[in-house]
């Protein structure tokens, strides 16, 4: 926690905003307004509670709700999210939506052998995610993983995605890999990653998205909506975390539309491509 104070002092933030949760979603609400939460329709001051419920539940399991959703090939998606990204010494990025620390430790372990674009700049990657519980699952994994980079500082920041406690221009890149269907309001999300990063940083998503191919797609919502909830059931006694999950993978923007946010939150040079039909997706966008 120190650590983390240090770094947001010479941020700009101070100490008192180190220690706020920033729950833009309660804060800056519009009573009436609503939103998704999986195929449900609920207030928008509602989601983010009902969303931090469902990782709870699942923080000590969820390397096995990906391996649920993606058959174990998350782990070489977000390989490939981290060769995109390609990190280099003397920047700082930050994981969205990264509590247990899976993308994190991968950038941490490119950083290793990565070259160095400032030499006497810092490296710092932060790991940043709303839920207690899966930060402090990031760090019992990194306690116990030995997981570490020399000359590099790796701190786990509580903070919602929707008010990042950041200085404008402040951070090389970020990452999001499965988090971004979560928030309650996606475009102010894509604002505050493009308000962070410094001119020229980049962004990068990994979503499960929208499949092309009508026989895939078919026997992909199958495998969504009858498989993975019962091996939840089976694994972890409890089916409603994967059911919204799977739920939630439906209701978001498909490929073209996040694009298209991405442009409105300010991004330019935006791509993305498809992994396995579009199971997955990869957004790419810069801060100009």
């Amino acid at each position: 926690e120190n650590m983390i104070r240090k770094y947001l002092n010479r941020m700009g933030t101070g100490n008192r905003m180190s220690r706020r949760i920033f729950t833009n979603s309660y804060l800056n609400s519009n009573p009436k307004e609503t939103t998704h939460f999986g195929f449900k329709t609920v207030a928008a001051d509602e989601k983010a509670k009902l969303v931090e419920d469902v990782f709870s539940k699942v923080a000590s399991r969820y390397d096995a709700m990906n391996d649920f959703m993606s058959g174990g090939l998350h782990r070489l998606w977000k390989d490939h999210l981290v060769s995109t990204l390609g990190p280099v010494r003397g920047t700082t990025i930050v994981d969205l939506a990264g509590g247990t620390g899976d993308v994190t430790f991968r950038i941490l372990e490119a950083l290793k052998l990565a070259p160095s674009t400032n030499t006497r700049a810092e490296t710092r990657v932060l790991v940043c995610d709303i839920n207690a519980q899966m930060l402090a699952e990031g760090r019992r994994r990194a306690v116990e993983r030995g997981v570490s980079a020399d000359g590099v500082t790796l701190s786990f920041v509580q903070a919602d995605a929707e008010a990042l406690p950041f200085p404008d221009g402040s951070v090389d890149a970020v990452t999001i890999a499965f988090g971004l269907r979560n928030v309650t309001r996606t475009l102010v999300a894509l604002k505050e990653a493009n308000r962070v990063l410094r001119r020229g940083g980049r962004f990068l998503c990994m979503e499960f998205s929208h499949v092309r191919t009508g026989p895939i797609r078919q026997a992909y919502d199958v495998y969504s909506f009858s498989v993975i909830p019962a091996l939840g059931q089976l694994v972890t006694g409890d089916a409603q975390p994967y059911s919204y999950l799977v739920e939630s993978i439906r209701r978001f923007p498909d490929q073209e539309a996040l694009a298209d946010l991405m442009r409105q939150a300010g991004m330019c040079e935006v791509q993305h491509w498809d992994l396995l039909d579009g199971v997955v997706a990869v957004h790419s966008g810069y801060r100009p």
